[in-house]
């Protein structure tokens, strides 16, 4: 039988060639592998050298294998964050020409490790909840693709840190099902097995004496549906809004951050009944609103002051998608970041006359005045604009100056 290759880059089968296939992967020679840590996993897996690669090596059965394979392809055509797949290997023999187990090939996630092996070390709850949260977010994102998991795990997600941003990726779709779109009783069922898979995981971690002693595994397994529920709700719920009310998109983004989520992109689509808005969320390290506002913008604010002024500037970029049609330049991020500070930022902040500032920065000044429109704009149930905002504000909210009191004679 003669060795085949099925790969997703004309590149890959030369490298893989070079790899022991005539072997049980059990039985690989140290000299390829690569000592990465691993999940629980029914099959065999090791990771190996492949070039100037890291690839992770499944032995599986052929139809399962290929099925995996083309369900990975599906999942990356569709933008959702999963393990890429290289190749699949079918016809292996060994020495004596007994046939072996075909090998699906994934490229290992560079930065990346499974879930279990980080709730082995020692970390802080605070640290845990957001990797929870950010499992969450990837089984939104799967079942709003269509995509049963069927068994999601700690062993079978892949974590990863970049950029302050936390971000959990599916590694394992053997048991997995793409439809059109998943039913509420499919969607409850996928999210229990992720609860049972959890919570018995976290056991198994406890009874070895390496989860934090804070940590109790059931309720962290409930608390992933709780989190989830609330994400879904607020993700797929009607979200079309009259044109010019974009206080709704804030009221949107505020409901987001209060369940502990970002908003990564925002999508809005102009009709003819109304203003259409997508979210995608993501879970953020802390001091992330802080960089990216600096290297954005240049304007140095603390964390929640910048969440808040990056949370105005993505609304402002949503609706500059007609400006300069042709030019791709102007619409990168940082050439729409600088606009939005020239032409929104600076504007409302000279607004507010110096001598009633007080101590102020120029970000605390933008955000009171956000707040200020935000107040007024659900008080008259549609978007005031910054300007009438501002006008208020130093109207109403500011203090007047104080007189400077006349010196008393003594008596």
């Amino acid at each position: 039988m003669a060795l085949r290759i099925n790969a997703t880059n004309p590149e890959h089968p030369a490298l893989l060639l070079a790899l022991p296939w005539h072997l049980p992967l059990e039985e690989w020679p140290e000299e390829h592998l690569v000592p990465l840590p691993r999940g629980i996993s029914r099959h065999v897996v090791r990771y190996a050298r492949a070039g100037d690669e890291v690839i992770a090596v499944k032995e599986l059965a052929e139809r399962p294998a290929l099925r995996e394979y083309q369900l990975l392809r599906d999942l990356d055509r569709l933008g959702i964050p999963a393990v890429d797949p290289l190749a699949v290997l079918t016809g292996r023999v060994d020495g004596r020409g007994a046939p072996l187990e075909p090998a699906l090939v994934t490229r290992h996630l560079g930065g990346s490790m499974p879930y279990r092996s980080m709730f082995e070390t020692t970390m802080r709850p605070a640290t845990m909840h957001r990797l929870m949260d950010a499992l969450a977010v990837l089984l939104v994102r799967l079942h709003l693709t269509g995509f049963a998991w069927g068994d999601c795990s700690l062993s079978n997600t892949l974590f990863r840190r970049d950029a302050g941003a936390y971000a959990a990726y599916l590694v394992d779709a053997e048991t997995g099902e793409l439809r059109p779109r998943l039913s509420p009783g499919q969607r409850e069922y996928d999210l229990d097995l992720a609860r049972v898979n959890i919570s018995g995981e976290l056991l198994d971690l406890e009874a070895s004496g390496a989860l934090h002693p804070s940590v109790d595994p059931v309720e962290f397994g409930h608390e992933i549906c709780t989190r989830y529920t609330g994400l879904w709700q607020e993700l797929t719920r009607t979200s079309v809004y009259p044109a010019g009310k974009y206080h709704y998109i804030e009221r949107r983004i505020r409901r987001l951050n209060a369940l502990g989520f970002d908003v990564a992109e925002m999508r809005i689509e102009q009709s003819g009944d109304g203003d259409t808005v997508t979210f995608v969320p993501k879970v953020v390290d802390a001091g992330h609103h802080q960089r990216q506002l600096l290297r954005l913008t240049g304007l140095d604010a603390e964390e929640n002051q910048a969440r808040r002024l990056l949370n105005d500037l993505e609304s402002w970029m949503a609706t500059q998608d007609d400006h300069a049609p042709g030019d791709p330049l102007a619409a990168r991020p940082e050439v729409l970041a600088h606009r939005w500070v020239r032409d929104v930022f600076r504007p409302a902040v000279r607004s507010v006359p110096p001598q009633l500032r007080g101590s102020m920065d120029p970000a605390e000044i933008y955000h009171e005045l956000l707040e200020h429109r935000w107040y007024l704009s659900e008080q008259a149930r549609r978007d005031i604009g910054l300007d009438t905002a501002a006008e208020d504000y130093v109207r109403n909210v500011l203090p007047r100056p104080r007189e400077t009191p006349e010196p008393t004679t003594p008596p």
